[in-house]
């Protein structure tokens, strides 16, 4: 038996639809989402930017209510509204794919249409009684989606920015703690793939926690451009429909709502068609995504193995690695970060395009911008905290692995060269090679240095440089 569903009738300019009763979105949330079944991914799966919006429409609301021209009532019910969509509800209400054409418009309509519709609940009055409280005249009043859309995108970015600079904190200190662990555990370092000269793995870690620190600098560095909003702006940057004094009530408004020290640009006419602080952003971010996939590279080879590979490092087993070959353990945790750097790389190409196919005064691809930084901020930061809790706290080392090959090196030869003589340390060069013995088993069998003297030299703070990890 099929069950009748209510609805309400709703007008828009192209005419009238039916909406569920129940449903808080209207008209135009309805048609955006027959227009744009894109990616199947509705905005309410970005929880920061459901919020942002929120935040934009309950500091717009502030202001028109401060400036004269929002009635305290109704000011009261959006913002009411508002913070219940801050605290998390309704957030399931937000319907439009990710991905739409027209500049975020049917983002901002949704979000009108989901606080007009509580406000009237908390008024008193049913959803979708317009004439009482509008989505477009009052919650929308002195707005345009071009300010609303990016505003939001950036503070959005903002907050996710900063789970992603912890959680690589958390991967830098897990890095760290091996380096201090691995200090003294000497190895051979390679450059292109071939033995160069003693190192200890501590100071091989200790490089890795190092790259993630400076990178967390460079990200620190450019959200603060993703500070500056144009707000107030409203379609072009001219602040058309928005009452002097708007722009830098709204912006006071939202910076004391979201705690954020955000700045009105200097040109809203400027600021409203680029999309320079998210192509930095993005690079930034593919420079992280570059050298943690540098890293999870490493970490592949030097646990390769574990009898016919480098065999160096152990990764703690996360799950049988074949179907058809028993026993076999694969490193799937770097390999999957791989990917998401691969990932990375591919979303910075999209903002790339998308920034440059602005057009005059309004770029109408911010839609693609935000899912494509999104996602690489949220993958990005559970990348990291699965390579730090599934991967690197678990890593051990083969000493006995890492001592033979600094120990059967030529490589040994250039550490012992001040030692002995650069004549010598040749003729025991070319003897290792063509025999197979160590170097130190040649250098002792033919006098060169005493035991004594050789096995202080060959201690990993000698012959490494330094045993202690740089710090971080």
């Amino acid at each position: 038996m099929t069950v009748a569903v209510a609805h309400r009738s709703e007008h828009d300019l192209l005419g009238d639809r039916d909406v569920p009763a129940e449903a808080y979105w209207g008209i135009h949330s309805l048609r955006a989402t027959e227009n744009f079944p894109i990616t199947g991914t509705s905005i309410s799966a970005y929880p920061h930017l459901i919020e942002a919006l929120a935040a934009v429409k309950e500091a717009a609301a502030r202001a028109n209510e401060e400036l004269g021209l929002l009635e305290p009532e109704k000011a009261m019910a959006i913002v009411a509204a508002c913070r219940e969509i801050r605290a998390g509800k309704l957030h399931d209400q937000f319907v439009v794919d990710v991905i739409q054409g027209g500049a975020g418009t049917s983002t901002n309509m949704n979000a009108n249409e989901v606080v007009a519709n509580r406000a009237l609940e908390l008024l008193g009055r049913a959803k979708g009684d317009y004439q009482y409280l509008h989505p477009n005249e009052d919650v929308n009043l002195g707005q345009s989606t071009n300010d609303v859309y990016p505003t939001a995108v950036k503070v959005a970015t903002v907050f996710a920015v900063r789970e992603l600079l912890k959680a690589m904190a958390v991967l830098q200190d897990a890095f760290a703690a091996k380096a201090f662990e691995f200090r003294d555990v000497l190895k051979m370092g390679r450059t292109q793939l071939q033995d160069a000269v003693p190192m200890t793995l501590g100071q091989e870690f200790s490089a890795y926690a190092v790259m993630l620190d400076e990178d967390r600098s460079r990200l620190a560095e450019a959200v603060e451009l993703i500070h500056e909003i144009n707000l107030g702006a409203t379609a072009i940057g001219t602040g058309l429909n928005a009452p002097a004094g708007y722009a830098e009530s709204a912006r006071r408004h939202l910076a004391a709502i979201t705690g954020l020290p955000l700045v009105t640009a200097a040109n809203l006419v400027e600021a409203t068609q680029d999309c320079g602080a998210f192509v930095q952003m993005s690079g930034v971010l593919k420079r992280i995504a570059v050298k943690l996939s540098k890293s999870c590279n490493d970490l592949r080879l030097l646990s390769s193995g574990p009898r016919a590979g480098l065999n160096e490092i152990n990764l703690p087993p996360v799950q049988a690695g074949s179907s058809i070959m028993p026993g076999k353990v694969n490193p799937v945790i770097p390999e999957v970060v791989n990917q998401v750097a691969f990932e990375v790389i591919g979303n910075d190409v999209t903002i790339t395009m998308a920034a440059e196919a602005g057009q005059l005064q309004l770029n109408a691809f911010e839609p693609i911008i935000l899912h494509s930084l999104s996602e690489s901020i949220t993958h990005l930061r559970t990348a990291c905290l699965t390579l730090a809790e599934r991967c690197v706290t678990g890593i051990t080392a083969n000493t006995e692995v890492l001592r033979a090959a600094v120990e059967n090196s030529i490589g040994l030869v250039t550490a012992l060269n001040p030692h002995i003589g650069y004549t010598a340390a040749t003729d025991i060069a070319k003897e290792a090679l063509a025999t197979g013995r160590g170097v130190a088993e040649l250098v002792l069998e033919k006098g060169l240095l005493p035991a004594e003297r050789l096995a202080a030299l060959l201690r990993p703070e000698v012959i490494a440089g330094s045993g202690t990890p740089q710090a971080v």
